[in-house]
């Protein structure tokens, strides 16, 4: 059964566009996403049933049925794990790039939590619900690097606070294209998701989250630069984000750069190296390193990066 019909009026500024583009900027779904509803008659302009090419008129009456979300059975897998430490509470990981970390449509198993209720015998907090168990914070697949989630609900709690406050230390080291003229800076610039495309997020929104990035150059060399950064928030593809912003995005980022495949890198050359925080039971700071995997040590090599950052 699907959910009851949300009820959009076109405003005159949107008169002319295509429905599944302008749906696409008021909704959180992306235009395949509507496409695929409209074929199916979900989504009504003036009570019809429409093409996804469909030009909108200032004040009609567009209506979109959303399906009932389909509910993905998370079993426990035997996916080998890098656990950097464990006691009753939590578990502190270094998660391979490629790794996703919860399941979702796309990807219903091989996860992290799949791994974890495995490792775990099924004791991991139950705050996030089945789908998301034990998982305080993320970091996206082709992200390596450490992350911490909590066993027990009262370490989850504890942990979120921290998350909150900002209060738990997140530092990662990555490259991205072009040299810098300063050997450190900040960027303060609110993110919220892209209007022209539902799958990505865009700094400098006027209606985002407070986002803040510290950066420090490592080194430069052949058109690229290592940087290490420091999280004050953790918005979604923040660094990501952040860094195209300001004219230097990841290298292997296809999302926010430019489209020219790293074969070598599969992904952009992020690592989150560095954890810190307070233990929620036990009141002991806690820090954490995971060293430069090999694809990040191999990419910098080549790139010359390595002899530079050792000079």
């Amino acid at each position: 059964m699907p959910n009851e019909a949300e009820r959009f009026v076109v405003p005159a500024e949107a008169a002319g566009s295509r429905l599944d583009a302008w749906l696409a900027g008021v909704t959180d779904l992306t235009r395949s996403a509507l496409q695929q509803l409209m074929e199916k008659g979900a989504v009504r302009c003036n009570g019809r049933t429409v093409s996804k090419s469909l030009r909108v008129a200032a004040g009609d009456t567009v209506e979109l049925e959303r399906p009932e979300p389909v509910e993905i059975a998370v079993i426990p897998q035997d996916i080998p794990l890098d656990v950097v430490y464990e006691d009753d509470f939590l578990l502190v990981i270094n998660k391979p790039k490629g790794m996703v970390v919860h399941p979702a449509p796309g990807n219903p198993d091989g996860t992290l939590v799949n791994a974890l209720l495995w490792h775990c015998r099924g004791q991991l907090s139950g705050i996030n619900g089945e789908i998301r168990p034990g998982i305080v914070h993320r970091i996206d697949k082709d992200t390596s690097g450490l992350l911490v989630v909590a066993k027990t609900n009262e370490a989850h709690t504890g942990l979120a606070a921290q998350l909150e406050g900002h209060h738990i230390a997140r530092v990662y080291n990555a490259v991205c294209y072009g040299g810098f003229s300063v050997e450190e800076g900040t960027v303060d610039s609110p993110i919220a998701r892209d209007p022209a495309d539902r799958k990505k997020m865009k700094a400098g929104m006027k209606d985002g989250r407070n986002a803040v990035t510290h950066y420090r150059v490592l080194s430069q060399s052949g058109g690229f630069s290592w940087i290490e950064c420091r999280l004050e928030t953790g918005r979604t593809h923040q660094i990501r984000v952040h860094m195209a912003s300001i004219g230097h995005p990841l290298a292997g980022d296809s999302v926010y750069g430019p489209r020219r495949v790293i074969t070598e890198l599969a992904g952009q050359c992020l690592h989150a190296a560095e954890l810190s925080f307070t233990h929620p039971i036990t009141g002991q700071h806690m820090n954490f390193h995971a060293p430069l995997p090999d694809y990040f040590t191999a990419f910098v090599r080549k790139c010359g990066l390595l002899q530079e950052a050792a000079q």
